[in-house]
């Protein structure tokens, strides 16, 4: 890495102003309305114009947004997409150009979509990496620890599955906006011990989120520049989470969108909430062994 560890990676507000005079910058992960966004993309493009940032539309399975960026040629734009692989685990992959992201998404992705484009797809992570592959592309894991399973680390990975997903990537996103901040942390450390590239963005899913974790770099103020910056190791990221309020609000929006695939996340959420369980309960199982075991051998002890 170009840089030390500690240096690319800061938990404060960022001044984009002063960001600006040596440095792209931008948002890596936006959502507009065509999914759980509550913003047009016109809307968003004259907000990162006023903020001078650039910005990644990644829509959740849709690429309707990251292709009407392209009426915005003054706004420096990354196009993009979330996947919600079929262990409902999500991975971000950017594109150099939005005819690979159009080609990409309508032969490996829209054939795969659930009932619902919140609804997971029926590709498994390692299935939506080497497709990704075929194209020019960085490919970064948002959010590696949160909430249930939509983070990479999680228990429906194992550890060996797990190493060889994370050989496989560009980066890691090291600042979520909506997560909260001990798991940012937890993402923060991992992207340092794995020495990955890391990325940083709002995940926002209204305006206000805009612009308040951002990726930035010494290098030309073009999507394509940034990508190479990403896949060179030499991105920080720097930015802060957004208050419980506005997560609150974020929340009920993408619950309001995604009422249709309720059923694929409560069936989701059950069978996840039963293997934390069964986990747990082997565990507990496991020390009380022990326990015993060494209560034994204080109390007949070997010759």
């Amino acid at each position: 890495m170009a840089d030390r560890p500690s240096s690319r990676i800061k938990f404060e507000k960022p001044d984009l102003a002063l960001l600006r005079r040596e440095h792209a910058v931008f948002d890596m992960h936006f959502h507009t309305h065509y999914t759980d966004g509550r913003d047009a993309v016109w809307i968003i493009a004259a907000r990162a114009r006023a903020l001078g940032i650039g910005v990644a539309i990644t829509d959740h399975n849709d690429i309707r947004g990251a292709m009407e960026m392209e009426h915005y040629r003054d706004v420096p734009c990354i196009p993009g997409i979330e996947i919600t692989s079929r262990e409902g685990t999500h991975i971000l992959v950017y594109f150099y150009e939005r005819r690979h992201l159009k080609k990409f998404y309508t032969t490996f992705v829209r054939p795969f979509l659930g009932k619902d484009l919140m609804s997971s797809t029926r590709l498994g992570m390692e299935e939506i990496i080497h497709c990704a592959k075929l194209f020019p592309s960085v490919t970064v894991f948002p959010h590696p620890y949160c909430v249930a399973y939509t983070g990479i680390c999680n228990i429906n990975f194992d550890a060996p599955r797990l190493e060889r997903l994370w050989e496989s990537v560009d980066g890691v996103e090291a600042i979520n906006a909506e997560n909260i901040h001990r798991w940012n942390l937890r993402c923060a450390r991992l992207a340092v011990d794995l020495k990955k590239a890391v990325t940083g963005g709002s995940d926002g899913h209204s305006l206000y989120s805009l612009g308040k974790v951002v990726t930035y770099a010494a290098c030309e103020n073009t999507g394509p520049a940034m990508l190479d910056a990403v896949k060179s190791g030499v991105t920080r990221v720097i930015g802060k989470e957004i208050n419980l309020f506005r997560k609150m609000a974020a929340g009920g929006a993408k619950l309001n969108v995604g009422a249709a695939a309720y059923p694929d996340r409560l069936g989701k959420n059950i069978r996840y909430s039963y293997r934390v369980l069964h986990i747990k309960t082997v565990l507990i199982r496991q020390q009380l062994q022990l326990r015993l075991y060494r209560r034994r051998n204080k109390r007949y002890p070997l010759d």
